[in-house]
Order: C-alpha cells, then sequence, then structure tokens
C-alpha cells in the first residue's frame, strides 16, 4: 500500500527530510500590511520576507490557512493519484484552521475520489487520516517523523493510525523568545493577554527570558530565566535529561528563528548533541519557519520531543 504524509507549513521539518520522505506540504499565507507571501518552507524567502518595514510590523500578521477547498483540489488533483492513504498531520487545532478545514474537506474528499481513480485505471480504495498533533513548531514535526518511520518500517496504516494519535498527548515543545517586546505585541493581536505590558518591560530591562512549554493544545511559561543563552542553555540541558531518560521515538527537532550557525553556537548544544548521540536519537534541525517566527519572533529557539510528561527543571 502506498502511504503519503502531508502537514502545513508550520510544521517545522528540515526540508532534506520532507524531500526524502516525500512529504506534501500545505502552503500557510502570511499578509503583513500589502505584502503577502505563501510559505513553503523556503529560508531565504522567509528571511527576505521579514526585513525593513515588513520585518518591523511582523508582530501584526495575519496568517491564513490552507483553506477547505485548497485541501480538497490538492487530494483529488495529486494525492489521490500517488497513494492509497495519507496521513495530514497538522498544527494544533487550538492555534490554527487548519486541522478544521482539513476534517471538513476529508468528507468530500472520500465521497468525491472513486471517479477520479477508476479513470486513471484504479479502483482500489483511498483513505486519509487527519491527525491533530496538538502542537506546534517542532512538536509536529516530531509526529510527522514518526508517521515516516513507521511507514518506513512497513507497518500498515490501523497501527501507524493508533500509535500517532497515542504520542500526540506526549509530544512536547519547548520555546525561548529572543524579544520579549515583540512576543507581547503579538500575543495582544491574537487576542492573548498572557504577556502583559509591564512583565515585557521587566523582562526586557532586566533580560529575563521565558521558557515555553506547548502540550496538549495548551502553550505557557515553565520557567524564567535571565539572559537568552543562559535560557538556552537550560532548555537543552532539560532535553539531555529526557534523552537520557528515554524518548518514546528517537527523534528530537531544534527549529531557531536565524542562521542555524548562531543556534549551534550556543552553551548547551553540542553536549545535547553529544547525549543524543549516545542514546541513538537522531536530531533534526531547522530553521523555524514563517508561522513560527511571526508568532515568537525573529531569533526565537524551540526544541520538540516526545515523551512522558515531566516538570520542567
Amino acid at each position: 500500500m502506498r502511504i503519503g504524509i502531508i502537514m502545513d507549513s508550520a510544521v517545522d521539518l528540515p526540508n532534506e527530510f520532507i524531500e526524502k520522505e516525500n512529504i506534501t506540504v500545505m502552503p500557510v499565507t502570511i499578509q503583513i500590511g500589502n505584502a503577502v507571501l505563501a510559505d513553503v518552507r523556503n529560508e531565504e524567502a522567509t528571511m527576505g520576507f521579514l526585513t525593513g518595514e515588513t520585518g518591523e510590523r511582523a508582530f501584526e500578521a495575519v496568517s491564513t490557512p490552507y483553506g477547505v477547498q485548497d485541501v480538497h483540489d490538492l487530494f483529488l488533483n495529486k494525492l489521490v493519484f500517488d497513494y492509497d492513504y495519507v496521513f495530514c498531520i497538522t498544527t494544533a487545532a487550538s492555534r490554527s484552521g487548519i486541522y478544521d478545514n482539513a476534517v471538513q474537506a476529508s468528507y468530500s474528499i472520500l465521497n468525491d475520489y472513486k471517479p477520479i481513480r477508476a479513470q486513471a485505471g484504479n479502483n482500489t480504495p483511498f483513505s486519509l487520516r487527519v491527525i491533530d498533533s496538538q502542537n506546534v513548531f517542532p512538536g509536529p514535526g516530531v509526529v510527522a517523523i514518526e508517521a515516516a518511520r513507521l511507514r518506513d518500517a512497513g507497518e500498515a496504516p490501523p497501527k501507524i493510525r493508533s500509535s500517532l494519535e497515542a504520542l500526540v498527548k506526549n509530544v512536547h515543545a519547548y520555546m525561548v523568545p529572543r524579544d520579549l517586546y515583540y512576543l507581547r505585541n503579538r500575543t495582544r493581536i491574537r487576542g492573548d493577554r498572557s504577556v502583559s505590558l509591564f512583565s515585557a518591560f521587566m523582562g526586557t530591562t532586566l533580560d529575563i527570558k521565558p521558557i515555553l512549554h506547548a502540550n496538549r493544545g495548551e502553550t505557557g511559561p515553565v520557567g524564567k530565566v535571565k539572559g537568552f543563552d543562559h535560557a538556552a542553555e537550560k532548555m537543552f540541558g532539560f532535553v539531555g535529561k529526557r534523552v537520557r531518560d528515554g524518548l518514546l521515538t528517537p527523534a528530537v527537532v531544534l527549529s531557531y528563528g536565524g542562521d542555524l550557525a548562531e543556534m549551534r553556537a550556543m552553551p548547551g548544544y553540542t553536549r545535547l548533541r553529544e547525549i543524543c548521540g549516545e542514546h541513538d536519537v537522531t536530531v533534526y534541525e531547522t530553521f523555524m519557519g514563517l508561522p513560527g517566527i511571526v508568532n515568537v519572533g525573529k531569533g526565537a529557539l524551540a526544541v520538540g520531543f516526545a515523551a512522558e510528561p515531566k516538570k520542567f527543571e
């Protein structure tokens, strides 16, 4: 059986992995003022878009996920020919409308695919499953990696589906934003009052950086550390401990809203890579996609992995 994987562009994964595993990407359209870009995870286009006035007003960005008709057309024009079963992995439904759009589109896709496949001489059934990752940025990337791993291991769709649906509850993403003023302005645009002006001012003045945690559709602070590099080191150290304790999947995804060379020079990075190597855990490094950068700001650092819940130390 030919099994395909599709995800939205807000999911952080290296382009090399996306290409190797033939993962289809649904673009998220970002509009800042009159500037519009359909994000397809192109680093050069992302950084070029976030320059000058557009970059300064990035916190005002309006994101538009792939619509119901867009998802429907993509499947019927391509995916129903290429695959017999497709897993659609999306950013958390609590943070994006792509999950609901994909679910709504799935009904018409399953009603409309038969004559299209028949015209191509294929009368076998086609199925799909939409998976709410309940997470953001590198978090859904962990789910997509596991889907590809299980598919490549020859597992059948029912086994893959049950494994992914169980996994999402234990996927964790941790993030360190670089600019609290930016984060405060962005959360206000989204209607989230979790970062007040006072806390943004004090955090910027004292160089205090929050460490944010995303899991099961919820995102919130789990710690505050003085200095971005120190916060990154703390986060890397915590992930290293989780790797030693044992992950549910052999993968850690790192994403950064800037040049990856900057991330690799951060304290704690090298030691985390060593620990992952010692425990046969693959590290996937990628630039943070445009939806991630406009939500948490340039220079933000994020990591995703799957493990049993444990309080951040």
